[in-house]
C-alpha cells in the first residue's frame, strides 16, 4: 500500500493521503497571502506609517493562529482517520473554501480600519462570520467521521481533543464578538484575537507540562 495508514481505495472508501496533501496545500498558500495584506500607507513619518499599520498586523496575526489552528486540528483529525468517503472529501473541500476565503475578509478589515465606521462594521462582522464558519465546518467533519466510523479504533490525538472541548466556548466568543463588531468594530478584532490565542495555545497540555515538572 502507498499508504500505511490508509486502506487501498475502494468504491465506498479511499486512502486519506491524498486529502492531507492537497489540505496541507490550500492551508500552506492562504496563510502566506496573509502577508500581502500588510502595508505602510502615507502620510506620516516613517514610523508614524509604521506604526499607523496597527490594523495590518494584528489581523495578519489573528489570521496567522485560526489558519495554524485549524491546521494543527485537522492534522489531528486526519491522523486518527483509517479511511476517508466520498461525503468527507467534500465536506473537507467546504472547509478548505473557508480557510482559502480568509486572506479576503482580513484585507478587508485592514481597509476598513482606515475608513468609516460602517465599512469598520461590515470588515467586523463578515471576518468573524468566516472564522465562525470556519470552526463550524471542521466540527462537522470531525462528527462525520465519527459518525461513519472512519476513525482508526483506539487512536487519540490531543491537540484534536482539545479542539473539541474548547468548541462551545469559541462558537460563543465568535457570535458574541460579531454582535460587539456591530457596535465597537475595533474592539471586536482584538476580541476576535483574543479567541485565535484561546483555540492555538494548548491549555491543558502545557499546564500538565509545567505541573510535571514541579513534582
Amino acid at each position: 500500500m502507498a499508504d500505511n495508514d490508509s486502506p487501498a481505495e475502494t468504491g465506498a472508501t479511499l486512502g486519506k493521503g491524498r486529502m492531507e496533501g492537497f489540505s496541507d496545500g490550500v492551508m500552506g498558500f492562504a496563510i502566506t497571502l496573509l502577508v500581502i495584506n500588510i502595508a505602510v500607507r502615507p502620510p506620516g513619518s516613517p514610523a508614524e506609517q509604521f506604526f499607523h499599520a496597527w490594523p495590518s498586523y494584528l489581523a495578519y496575526l489573528v489570521s496567522f493562529l485560526t489558519i495554524g489552528g485549524a491546521w494543527i486540528a485537522h492534522h489531528g483529525l486526519t491522523d486518527q482517520l483509517g479511511r476517508v468517503d466520498s461525503i468527507l472529501l467534500r465536506l473537507n473541500l467546504v472547509f478548505l473554501l473557508g480557510i482559502a476565503f480568509l486572506p479576503f475578509p482580513t484585507s478587508l478589515v485592514v481597509e476598513a480600519l482606515h475608513k468609516s465606521t460602517a465599512w469598520e462594521r461590515l470588515a467586523a462582522v463578515v471576518y468573524g462570520l468566516t472564522l465562525l464558519v470556519i470552526r463550524l465546518l471542521f466540527s462537522a467533519m470531525g462528527e462525520y467521521a465519527r459518525r461513519k466510523d472512519l476513525r482508526r479504533p483506539g487512536v487519540d490525538d490531543p491537540d484534536l481533543d482539545e479542539a473539541h472541548k474548547k468548541f462551545r466556548y469559541a462558537v460563543a466568543a465568535y457570535v458574541l464578538t460579531i454582535l460587539v463588531g456591530l457596535l465597537v468594530p475595533t474592539v471586536a478584532i482584538f476580541l476576535y484575537f483574543a479567541v485565535a490565542v484561546y483555540l492555538f495555545v494548548p491549555f491543558r497540555t502545557v499546564y500538565q507540562a509545567i505541573i510535571g515538572k514541579t513534582e
